[in-house]
This record gives C-alpha cells, structure tokens and sequence, in this order.
C-alpha cells in the first residue's frame, strides 16, 4: 500500500469517526467505533472496518450504518480534500473477538 493511499485511509477513518459520534442522529450508531479503512488503488472503494459495542444490536447497527451512507459521503466531501469521495462499504470487525477468544484460550492452558 502506498503512502498516500495509507495517508487518505487514516483521514478518512478519522472523519468518519468523527461524523458517527457527532453528526448522525441515529441513537443505534451512537456506540460504534471505526477500527479501520481500506482502500482501493484507484480510491474508488472504502471498506470501513467498524465494531458495536452491544453485540446484540450488532444487525440494527449495521443495518442504520447502511442507510447512513449517503449523509456520510456528503459529509466527507465536505471535510476531506479528495476529488470524488469513495463509495463506502461497513463491514462489521471480527478480530477483536477473535483476540479475546484466543486469550481466553491461552489463559485456559496457563490455568
């Protein structure tokens, strides 16, 4: 991954941030944390990496992530100097699970 395309990833996961906890008015985004974003060569498409700190809402959250898309991209155009802002993609993170899963399993076998 180039410099550049690292740089715009972690503006973007900055502002994105940002704009969850601050400017959407959806209660059931109010508690989600971006944990990374990927981006194509091309800057065409952004995989944002987020986790939910219910896990029981995990599918509400993801679902009004979803329908806040657009209002997300408005916003980015507006904050981030790029020429066209890349579609958005929410992806639900799974490694920090699967970290406390391989901790609980390492302390097993201490214990």
């Amino acid at each position: 991954m180039s410099i550049k395309i690292s740089r715009l990833a972690n503006i973007l996961l900055q502002e994105i941030s940002y704009i969850l906890s601050t400017e959407v008015k959806d209660k059931n985004i109010k508690f989600v944390t971006v944990t990374d974003v990927k981006l194509t060569n091309d800057l065409s498409f952004a995989k944002v990496y987020v986790t939910v700190l219910d896990d029981d809402k995990r599918d509400e959250t993801m679902a009004s992530l979803n329908k806040a898309k657009g209002f997300i991209r408005s916003e980015l155009h507006d904050r981030v100097d790029m020429r066209y802002i890349p579609e958005i993609t929410f992806v639900y993170d799974e490694s920090i699970e699967y970290g406390s899963k391989i901790e609980n399993i390492i302390n097993e076998l201490n214990n």
